[in-house]
């Protein structure tokens, strides 16, 4: 007899196998009795097998802030078999992110984060350890220091001289969140390859892709928290689509590089000096030839470092713009005040310079402000504990895996006056920066597994913002009023709006 997989069979073998796996879980535990009591964090009331799964909702940061403010700032979560430590105040961030840096140095591996960059081999999802340092120091050193983010400071201007023109020949609403996610893939594009990689829709190639990438890194995969129930991602799909998108990334990387190798080839035939390519492929080639590092860079190594740059640097830049508009916007007063600012600094010269940044005060408290209400990682990257140790007289154990809630913590009203509110002034009396000195500030971490691309992502945001207010008056589209704008966000690797923000200019006559 011929047995036919229809859903409703599948769907019983599924459950069927879960069954068997779960119960076999649940006798394990039971006869592991032998492990001592320890003065663990709190936990809230967990259920058997998923633990504290069922409470975390769609945003994780505000699930998390809620259960922290009835369980402390110290929590140790079950989340299925992992143990989560959620970190909700400055003073324990300071402990783990300073004070014990090194012993919570490392990174969780997870199921797409290995499928997608290459076995972990970048930067920010990479273990701890002598190759991590390499190369974080070629980034930190090399790839994106200050002097290298000033060699794309002709990228930047044409790119958003590009932006204001399109603006400008639109006489209606514009979806100004689908064009700063455009320009911000450009920019990575250009100053990672030397090119946008463009179709005819002026869609970025890439840039669809590694959207893509990011969707799939943020998503729940059984495997990471059920070690024993992996099999189920096969059964979800998610396997299959990490393999997928893996495989479209790698054909896209190797022909870039395979083009690369061919023009140094030719450059160094003809004489010339590969030093003048400074396009962060070329100084990735370059560092893989002349041994610059002790890490042996192979050609996946060279795409995992490829990936971190889109992953950090387009979906951050393009969101904390988004958000900035979003909240000048519904908040009048501070935007005329800062294009007041923006126009009396500029003058009447005929395009926005980097260098007129420097004296602009106040958008640089619109930009903080920004940060603090919209950071755009606010669970930051999850770190590991490489040994057991205590914090606040509580046993952490080897293992446990890191949350900083950098979003509770920048929403304290602990901390801060008027915590929920925009308030850029603020910071016109503080000297508080996000370098990572101060822990009621972080949306960029801190310590050795901070963000080595600060000093890139915000030359794009401030070019940009600084652009849009000079160039333009704002308003939104007839019939949608500012109290009624939809501030709902979407959790992923980025917390960005849910919907895009659309928005009427007026282009200004100086």
């Amino acid at each position: 007899m011929e047995l036919t997989f229809t859903p409703a069979l599948s769907l019983s073998i599924v459950l069927l196998c879960f069954i068997i796996s779960t119960t076999l879980l649940l006798l394990r535990s039971k006869l592991n009795t032998s492990s001592p009591l320890l003065n663990l964090p709190p936990c809230p009331p967990k259920l058997p097998l998923i633990g504290n799964l069922h409470q975390l909702g769609t945003l994780a940061h505000r699930s998390l802030r809620d259960l922290a403010q009835k369980h402390g700032p110290l929590m140790l979560l079950r989340l299925g078999q992992a143990k989560v430590l959620v970190v909700s105040s400055p003073e324990m961030a300071r402990e783990i992110m300073k004070n014990q840096d090194l012993v919570f140095a490392d990174r969780p591996s997870t199921t797409p984060a290995k499928a997608l960059l290459y076995g972990c081999r970048d930067v920010g999802f990479a273990r701890y350890g002598e190759y991590w340092r390499q190369v974080r120091k070629l980034c930190v050193l090399d790839l994106l220091s200050v002097k290298r983010v000033q060699t794309y400071k002709y990228i930047r201007e044409v790119e958003i001289s590009r932006l204001v023109e399109k603006i400008a020949r639109t006489a209606s609403v514009i979806n100004l969140s689908e064009m700063l996610s455009s320009l911000s893939n450009n920019v990575v594009a250009r100053c990672t390859f030397g090119s946008a990689y463009e179709d005819e829709d002026g869609k970025n190639r890439f840039g669809e892709l590694a959207k893509r990438a990011m969707r799939l890194l943020g998503t729940f995969s059984v495997g990471d928290f059920f070690p024993s129930l992996g099999w189920i991602d096969v059964l979800t799909g998610l396997e299959g689509r990490l393999r997928r998108t893996s495989k479209e990334i790698d054909v896209f990387f190797d022909g870039i590089i395979d083009r690369i190798i061919d023009e140094h080839m030719m450059m160094k035939s003809d004489g010339g000096n590969l030093d003048d390519r400074h396009f962060l492929i070329d100084r990735l080639i370059l560092a893989q030839r002349d041994k610059t590092i002790d890490a042996k860079l192979e050609r996946e190594n060279l795409k995992a470092i490829m990936m971190d740059m889109f992953i950090g640097g387009t979906d951050t830049t393009a969101t904390t713009t988004e958000w900035a508009m979003t909240e000048l916007i519904k908040n009048p007063k501070e935007m005329k005040k800062v294009q007041e600012e923006v126009r009396r600094v500029v003058g009447k010269k005929l395009k926005v310079e980097e260098d007129d940044i420097q004296h602009m005060n106040y958008l640089n408290c619109i930009l903080k402000e920004t940060l603090r209400l919209h950071a755009p990682a606010p669970l930051l990257a999850p770190r590991e504990a490489i040994t057991s140790t205590t914090l606040n007289g509580y046993h952490i154990p080897a293992k446990t895996r890191v949350f900083i809630n950098a979003w509770a913590i920048h929403r304290d009203s602990k901390v801060w006056d008027r915590a929920e509110e925009f308030v850029p002034e603020r910071f016109l009396s503080t000297n508080i920066d996000f370098k990572g000195h101060d822990f009621e500030f972080i949306p960029f971490g801190s310590g050795r597994r901070s963000c080595p691309g600060v000093a890139f992502g915000l030359s794009i945001v401030e070019l940009v913002l600084s652009n849009l207010l000079y160039w333009f008056d704002w308003k939104l589209p007839q019939g949608v009023i500012k109290e009624k704008l939809d501030m709902t966000e979407v959790f992923g690797l980025t917390v960005s709006k849910k919907t895009p923000l659309l928005l009427v200019p007026t282009l200004q006559a100086f």
